[in-house]
């Protein structure tokens, strides 16, 4: 599996073939310009994931993919007038031979209903599990791990249990673009965490082999 970061949660992910952007949101633009993009893959509402221009311009640049999301940002596509495949907790959908399956319902509490929203993760070939804006646990193996690192509903000591909870056997940090964690939360975590977890933070714009 190869993945490139963009920003934040933005990744282009590339199993068996199929080309996945997940998360096109508003802190990173070179997603826009990516071709033969196959899937676009959603996990909730808010803009740093969902930037609604963003997902206009991949489809204008890939006018066959095919956007995979839940039903609260299903409505919000419909507004727009672009078709998506439902995906949420407990469905499935398989691209060029790959499942991917949405796991996990709500969006990380913030504070009391503020930001609340419905939450998709997505498990992507068995293998990389991206949990959106949560601490889902798949209560199965996990190859890959998205942990989130960093965010208005989250602390440091939350991904480290995530990590320990979910096991993973590699780990990249993600949601990493609204301070300086890509300099300095990762890197905590990673020598607190010392060899029990591969903690990998990824450099943007460049290609990573998992």
């Amino acid at each position: 599996m190869k993945i490139t970061k963009f920003g934040q949660c933005c990744l282009l992910v590339e199993e068996n073939g199929l080309r996945i952007i997940t998360d096109p949101g508003n802190y990173s633009t070179a997603q826009n310009d990516v071709k033969n993009v196959d899937v676009i893959l959603i996990t909730h509402e808010h803009q740093d994931h969902f930037h609604i221009e963003s997902v206009k311009k991949i489809i204008a640049g890939n006018p066959r993919v095919k956007v995979i999301a839940n039903s609260a940002v299903g409505a919000l596509l419909a507004k727009e007038n672009i078709p998506f495949t439902l995906v949420a907790d407990g469905g499935q959908s398989t691209e060029k031979g790959v499942s991917i399956e949405g796991m996990g319902r709500d969006h990380a509490i913030i504070w009391g209903d503020f930001g609340k929203c419905e939450n998709t993760g997505f498990m992507v070939a068995g293998k990389l599990f991206y949990p959106g804006d949560s601490f889902y646990n798949p209560k199965r193996p996990v190859e890959i791990l998205a942990v989130p690192v960093a965010g208005p509903w989250m602390k440091i000591s939350e991904a480290i249990d995530y990590l320990l909870a979910v096991k993973p056997k590699k780990a990249f940090p993600v949601h990493d673009g609204m301070s300086t964690s890509s300099a300095f939360v990762a890197p905590m975590i990673g020598r607190i965490l010392g060899d029990a977890i591969k903690l990998t933070p990824l450099e943007i714009g460049k290609e990573y082999e998992f």
